[in-house]
């Protein structure tokens, strides 16, 4: 069944842009309860220390940052007492070192990714610390894939030395926009100068890769003044850019609320900003990867992209397909052996488990075998924007199209992504469209059975697709 001519840009918005999962994980967070104990995540680790023969991934989670970004959705930590974020430390290396201990024999990670707050937050010392902690119990592989994300106003020329001495290989840097009418509403102020050097430092160390966040839908951004800040990221050229869509949730994060409801562009804005990246990145010789990633041709990435070979976890899109993830800190969340956990998000409830030797588990999910294959289905789309039918056949013994009728029926309906050019359905493969990339998270969406099942008029939780 091959698609049809494109509507109107309009047409599109009207249909695809409503509140939506970005599909870090599925099912996605809200579907974890605290049924999902820390008796449940031990016997996750207890049956993932058998895996001998694969590599895990660790994500520790730093969330101090001194000042908040109006923009941030994260969960952090506003403080500028240094005791407070010292206390974390301690407890984190007494959280690494509790992990080790459930997984006594299975210990080479292949990724490891640090993320905030701001880990550089921290002096060099207090992470060469955290970092000792991790190497003493756990053996990277060979290739390991070793990054942090670092906000330029505080990380020093002797962070990124200090970083790549210890063995961090990729780093990641916030701009999100050089406008400064955008920096003073989303309280972040930060030039392109300090950005540009903290760049070239992190070359100069031996850095493999950098990565620059840009944010696409902030309060008084303009096609004119993102433009001006895609050029200045252009002039940098990192190997990779993340451009994201600004997830405007006030009912979740009340800091949100401090932005004038007028200053926000619209979808139609949005939109035209998102083409405007696109064709600035793809013109500059970038690969466009899954749906708001783009990398250097040479970039692994990129690589991965042609082989229909890329990954996705809760670190983003990545290479590695270490089947594991354990995470470390507060609100961390692990992919361990079929189920998804969660850390408390307080710190003294985190601190008082760990004081009691107990996993500072808060929440989870066990995932059912409808749920392992739509997570498959649902990875491939996001990540390949190509599902091979016959691949999941196989893998699960079972007939895609019998088993995905109803979803088949949505994606080729006379009102459908089909119908609207944005995805092509043949016997033996989904592909997603070029049009269809903007809106893959529609796609999947049909394929999201806890989606499908919330009740009509349910409070949205996402932030909207587009």
């Amino acid at each position: 069944m091959s698609a049809q001519p494109v509507p109107t840009t309009a047409e599109l918005l009207a249909r695809y842009d409503r509140p939506g999962p970005r599909y870090t994980s599925y099912p996605t967070a809200v579907e974890f309860h605290p049924g999902f104990t820390e008796a449940d995540y031990r016997e996750r680790l207890s049956a993932a220390n058998s895996q001998l023969e694969d590599p895990i991934s660790l994500y520790a989670h730093l969330p101090f940052c001194e000042e908040r970004c109006l923009y941030c959705g994260c969960n952090v930590v506003i403080t500028k007492h240094r005791d407070v974020a010292e206390r974390y430390l301690e407890n984190v290396m007494l959280e690494v070192d509790l992990l080790a201990r459930h997984l006594p024999v299975r210990r080479r990670v292949s990724q490891m990714h640090w993320g905030g707050g701001t880990p550089t937050y921290y002096a060099p010392a207090d992470l060469d610390r955290l970092f000792r902690a991790v190497a003493e119990r756990f053996q990277f592989t060979d290739d390991a894939e070793i990054g942090i994300e670092v906000d330029p106003r505080v990380t020093t020329p002797e962070h990124i030395t200090a970083l790549r001495r210890m063995g961090f290989n990729r780093i990641s840097m916030g701009v999100q926009d050089f406008a400064p009418e955008v920096q003073r509403a989303v309280h972040r102020i930060q030039g392109y100068a300090l950005t540009r050097a903290l760049v070239d430092r992190a070359r100069e160390e031996g850095f493999g890769s950098v990565n620059l966040d840009l944010i696409y839908g902030l309060p008084y951004q303009s096609v004119e003044g993102f433009h001006q800040t895609l050029l200045k990221v252009l002039e940098i050229r990192p190997e990779r850019v993340a451009v994201y869509s600004f997830a405007y949730v006030p009912w979740i994060k009340a800091h949100m609320k401090h932005f004038p409801a007028d200053a926000l562009p619209d979808a139609t804005l949005k939109l035209e900003l998102l083409a405007l990246t696109i064709d600035a990145f793809t013109s500059a010789g970038y690969e466009q990867i899954g749906m708001d990633h783009f990398a250097l041709p040479e970039d692994e990435l990129s690589r991965a992209v042609k082989a229909r070979t890329l990954h996705r976890n809760f670190m983003g899109y990545t290479v590695q397909s270490a089947r594991d993830m354990v995470a470390l800190g507060i609100s961390g969340i692990g992919d361990i052996q079929g189920a998804y956990v969660q850390n408390v998000k307080k710190l003294p409830d985190y601190y008082n488990a760990l004081a009691a030797g107990r996993l500072p588990v808060e929440r989870g999910f066990r995932l059912d075998p409808d749920d392992v294959v739509r997570r498959h289905v649902i990875t491939r789309l996001m990540c390949n924007l190509h599902l091979d039918v016959r691949e999941v056949e196989l893998l699960f013994d079972l007939s895609f199209h019998d088993t995905f009728a109803l979803e088949l029926a949505e994606l080729t309906g006379p009102d459908s992504p089909v119908s609207h050019g944005l995805l092509e359905v043949r016997p033996d493969a989904l592909e997603v469209t070029p049009s269809g990339r903007l809106f893959v998270r529609n796609i999947c969406m049909v394929f999201d059975r806890h989606l499908r099942e919330k009740a009509a008029g349910e409070k949205p939780v996402f932030s909207r697709t587009v």
